[in-house]
C-alpha cells in the first residue's frame, strides 16, 4: 500500500516487523524479496511518486574534490534508478580477493558466493545473465568486427544494460500496491533512536514536507539510502554511540569510493573501421554494451595497480552534437518510436552511432525539465540540424555510418580505499535543519598511476597490432582531467570480520547493533571497475534471505544465523 506521511494524523506510524530506509535499487529488492515471508514490512521515502521541487531540495550536499551530482541522489520512488542508463558487470576476481600489495583486505565474500546473486539478479531483475558476459555471449560478437585482435596485457571486459534500463520505482508500482507492504512517501529519516539500556535501535524519528515529525517502531532497520546517505544517517543517530550509530571506531564514512571518468587520449586508426559493434557498442539479445579494456590481473598484481578500464568510442560527423543527444533522449523517452525502432531489428545486431545511445547519461538528459526545458530540446535539434539529418540517415540504413578514422578514450577509474576520502557532516543545514553531507574524496597518486600504466601499455599494444597510434598525455596532467563524477558512491559503511576497519559484517548487520543492516554499494569494501548496481542488487537478495532465517516472525525463522 502506497501513504504519504504528510496525510497520516497520529504521531505514530503502526509497528513493522521490519523497517527499509530507501526506495532505491537496494531498499526495494529487499522488500521485493522478503514479500510473503510473514513479516509486516515498510519502506520509507523521502521523495514521492515523482520528482518534486521539494524532493530536488533534499538532494543538497557539500562537495570537496569530486564534485557530486546532485541527480545521483534522487529523492523520489526508484532513487537512482530513474536516472541511470543500466551498465552493469560482474566485479572481477581480483577486486573480491586481498591485495597484500596495496594493503587491501579481502572481502569476507567469495566470487563463488556471489554468483548465484549475481544470476537471481539477473532472472527476477532484468540484468544480463551471467553467461552473456562472456565468450560465448557477447564475446562471440568480437569475430564480426572488422578488426579481430589479439591483446598479450590487456583484456576485455564487457559491460551490459537492459535495452530499456530497469526504474525500480516504476516497475514495482504493482507490488507497492498489492499491501505486502507499506511504502511511505515524504518520509525523510532524520535518525535512529534506542530507549532504555538496550543496545538496539527501537524507532526512526521521520519528518514530512509539513514539518510535523513523526516515529516508527520496528523489531529491525535496513538503511538502504546510497552511499552517501547511509554514512550521513548513521553520523546522525548518537544515542547508542555519541560519534555515530555504529562509529565506535571511527569507521562510518570512511573508504568512500567512486568511478572518476571522463575522456582523455585519441587513437589514430591505421586504416578506417566502419563496423567494431563489440568495442563500439550495440544492441544484441535485448541488451546494450560493448567490450572495455583493462590490465590483465597479473600486470596489476606484479605493479600494484588498480582496476581501471577504458572504453573506445567511434569519433563521427556527428560526434558531441547536442542536436543529436536531444533527439536521442527524445527517442528514448517515446515508447511508441523507440520500441517500434527495436522490434524491427530484432534478432540483429544493431551497432551504435552515438555515446548517448547507451552508457553516460549527462546533465542535459538529466536536467528537470520544464516546457522551456523541453522547447529547448527541440530548438537544439533544428539548430544541429545538418548534423542531426546525418545521424538519422546512419541510423535507419543499416551499413550506412561514415568510416571510423579516430577512436577516443573514455576513462573510467577505480579508487584505492583511501580512509581519508570521507563523508562526514558538514557546517550547512538542510530544508529540515540536518547537516548536509560533506562529501571529501578525490584521486590519489595510486589511482593516476594505475589509469597512465593502462594508457601505457595500450599505446604500445595498439602499435604492435596495427591498430593505429594512441596520443595520450595523463603523464604531468595538471589538472587532473578524469576527474567527473559517475554516481557510484561505494565504501563509507564497508564489510567486514574486523570491527576495527569495517562498520558491517559478512551479512550486512553493524557490528555494535544486532538489529541495523545496511544494503546498497556503501558496504563495497572494494570498488573494482564495474559498475555496483548488479552487485548491490544481488547483495540486496543475499540479504533478504539472511533476514528471512533471523528475523522473528518469518517463516524460517531459527533456520540460519548470523
Amino acid at each position: 500500500m502506497i501513504r504519504d506521511l504528510d496525510a497520516w494524523e497520529g504521531e505514530t506510524l503502526p509497528f513493522y516487523d521490519l523497517c527499509i530506509v530507501g526506495s532505491g535499487p537496494a531498499g526495494t529488492t529487499v522488500a521485493r524479496e522478503l514479500a510473503g515471508s510473514g513479516l509486516r514490512l515498510c519502506l520509507l521515502e523521502s521523495g514521492q511518486a515523482r520528482t518534486t521541487r521539494h524532493g530536488d531540495r533534499l538532494r543538497a550536499v557539500e562537495s570537496v574534490g569530486i564534485q557530486v551530482k546532485e541527480y545521483s541522489r534522487e529523492r523520489v520512488v526508484g532513487g537512482a534508478s530513474t536516472t541511470w542508463a543500466g551498465l552493469s558487470s560482474p566485479l572481477d576476481e581480483i577486486d573480491l580477493g586481498s591485495r597484500d600489495e596495496l594493503g587491501r583486505p579481502a572481502w569476507p565474500l567469495s566470487r563463488e558466493e556471489l554468483e548465484p546473486y549475481w544470476e537471481a539478479a539477473a532472472e527476477r531483475y532484468r540484468f544480463a545473465p551471467t553467461d552473456l558476459y562472456g565468450p560465448e555471449g557477447f564475446g562471440s560478437l568480437k569475430a564480426m568486427g572488422e578488426r579481430d585482435l589479439a591483446w598479450e596485457s590487456v583484456e576485455e571486459k564487457v559491460f551490459l544494460a537492459a535495452s530499456e534500463p530497469q526504474n525500480f520505482g516504476v516497475e514495482s508500482q504493482e507490488f507497492f500496491e498489492g499491501g505486502e507492504v507499506d511504502l511511505w512517501t515524504d518520509a525523510t529519516v532524520l535518525r535512529l533512536e534506542a530507549e532504555g539500556t538496550d543496545q538496539t535501535v527501537q524507532r526512526a524519528v521521520l519528518i514530512s514536507k509539513g514539518g510535523a515529525e513523526r516515529t516508527v517502531k520496528a523489531g529491525a532497520f535496513v538503511l538502504a539510502t546510497g552511499g552517501i546517505e547511509n554514512a550521513r544517517l548513521l553520523l546522525c543517530s548518537t544515542d547508542l554511540c555519541p560519534e555515530g550509530l555504529g562509529n565506535e571506531t571511527d569507521q562510518v564514512g570512511r573508504y568512500l569510493m567512486n568511478h572518476p571518468k571522463n575522456y582523455s587520449g585519441i587513437i589514430h586508426l591505421s586504416e578506417p573501421i566502419r563496423e567494431w559493434p563489440y568495442y563500439f557498442g550495440c544492441l544484441y539479445q535485448g541488451y546494450a554494451g560493448y567490450a572495455g579494456l583493462r590490465l590483465k590481473d597479473e600486470v596489476l598484481v606484479e605493479q600494484g595497480l588498480l582496476n581501471s578500464y577504458v572504453r573506445f568510442e567511434p569519433l563521427y560527423p556527428w560526434s558531441n552534437s547536442q542536436g543529436v543527444e536531444a533527439l536521442v533522449f527524445l527517442v528514448k523517452r517515446s515508447q511508441f518510436f523507440f520500441k517500434g525502432w527495436k522490434a524491427r531489428r530484432e534478432g540483429k545486431v544493431v551497432s551504435l552511432r552515438d555515446y548517448s545511445e547507451t552508457g553516460d547519461d549527462t546533465d542535459l538528459q538529466n536536467e528537470r525539465k520544464t516546457l522551456w526545458g523541453w522547447i529547448r530540446l527541440f530548438g537544439l535539434i533544428l539548430f544541429h540540424l545538418p548534423s542531426v539529418l546525418r545521424y538519422v540517415a546512419s541510423r535507419l540504413r543499416d551499413g550506412s555510418a561514415p568510416p571510423v578514422t579516430t577512436i577516443r578514450l573514455r576513462n573510467f577509474m577505480e579508487m584505492e580505499p583511501d580512509p581519508e576520502h570521507r563523508v562526514t557532516l558538514g557546517k550547512k543545514k538542510d530544508v529540515y535543519g540536518q547537516p548536509l553531507p560533506l562529501v571529501q574524496h578525490e584521486t590519489t597518486k595510486r589511482d593516476r598511476r594505475s589509469l597512465m600504466a593502462l594508457h601505457d601499455v595500450l599505446r604500445q599494444e595498439v602499435e604492435n597490432t596495427g591498430l593505429g597510434r594512441l596520443e595520450t598525455d595523463l603523464e604531468g596532467a595538471d589538472p587532473w582531467p578524469v576527474n567527473l563524477d559517475a554516481s557510484h558512491h561505494m565504501g563509507t559503511t564497508r564489510m567486514g570480520v574486523d570491527p576495527a576497519s569495517s562498520v558491517v559484517d559478512r551479512n550486512g548487520r553493524l557490528h555494535s547493533v544486532e538489529n541495523v543492516y545496511l544494503a546498497g554499494a556503501s558496504v563495497f569494501p572494494s570498488s573494482g571497475c564495474a559498475n555496483p548496481t548488479l552487485t548491490l542488487v544481488a547483495l540486496s537478495i543475499r540479504l533478504a534471505q539472511h533476514l528471512s532465517k533471523v528475523l522473528p516472525g518469518t517463516s524460517s525463522a531459527g533456520e540460519g544465523g548470523r
